[in-house]
């Protein structure tokens, strides 16, 4: 069964550091969860589809009306693609945990009522959400100055996206296409190649970011969003021309920094103090 609600973002959870894809129906108040994050979460399977499969085919086969309850959703994969993705509802998942044997099912039911009810409160009060931003920002130990960046960046981005939207953008493929012009032109990278040069996988580039790589960030979108205001591009050509334009204003904005600086402006630290280990493909510096 595949289903599509108005609300398309995907909205990260984290459960003992593993990366639980959700989906809000608005209209039920209720979360559809990624059936392979949370095998992931619960039993650490190095191939957690593997054996998803395995006990779906068995629940099948049991007569096990969790089965029936699956809904499709197109979530972000692990390789940056759209994957269509069985989930279920809260009451699904915990029908699912019952299946799983695991020492984290009763922790990981606790946690679960937890987001939940953060969810509901914050769709009446949104406040909510910004402030529990915040507090693991500064819990990470990021300064004030740089959260304020961050949330600024990211109304701004909201921005652009719309703008896109509004130019005839509408295929996420676009959108990424779009991005990595921006990013190729005044960093000299498209956005996986910087995560990679960051040492990061699945962690958001953003939050990886100094100050400054935020500010030249911010500084890219922002003249992107105003130059297509200006010139009111229609499809993805003359979007990604203006994209170019854009991310030119961030490269100038960056090459003058660095004659202040006397140093290159884009450091491979990320904000985590984590570096993974692949000894078959290891990252080359760019710089």
């Amino acid at each position: 069964m595949y289903k599509e609600l108005d609300n398309k973002k995907n909205i990260p959870k984290i459960f003992e550091n593993v990366n639980i894809r959700t989906e809000w129906d608005n209209e039920n108040e209720d979360y559809y969860w990624s059936v392979i994050d949370v095998i992931e979460a619960l039993t650490n399977s190095p191939n957690p589809a593997h054996y998803w499969r395995t006990l779906k085919s068995r629940m099948i086969k049991e007569g096990n009306e969790t089965v029936t309850s699956c809904v499709a959703f197109k979530m972000i994969a692990k390789d940056g693609k759209l994957r269509n993705t069985d989930t279920l509802n809260t009451k699904g998942i915990l029908r699912l945990i019952q299946s799983i044997p695991s020492p984290k099912a009763e922790p990981f039911k606790i946690w679960l009522a937890n987001v939940g009810s953060d969810r509901i409160d914050e769709t009446f009060d949104p406040s909510l959400a910004i402030n529990r931003a915040i507090i693991v920002y500064k819990q990470k130990g990021m300064s004030d100055d740089w959260i304020e960046k961050r949330i600024q960046g990211i109304i701004h981005r909201q921005q652009l996206t719309e703008t896109w939207k509004a130019g005839g953008i509408n295929e996420p493929i676009e959108y990424a296409i779009l991005t990595n012009e921006i990013y190729q032109t005044w960093s000299g990278m498209k956005a996986n190649e910087y995560k990679a040069f960051k040492g990061i996988r699945k962690e958001n580039l953003r939050d990886n970011m100094s100050n400054l790589e935020i500010l030249l960030t911010d500084v890219e979108e922002t003249a992107t969003k105003e130059l297509a205001k200006k010139y009111n591009p229609k499809g993805l050509k003359e979007n990604k021309e203006i994209a170019k334009r854009g991310g030119d204003v961030a490269k100038v904005t960056k090459e003058k920094l660095e004659q202040e600086f006397g140093e290159e402006v884009i450091t491979n630290k990320n904000n985590i103090n984590l570096k993974y280990i692949d000894e078959n493909n290891k990252i080359s510096s760019k710089h």
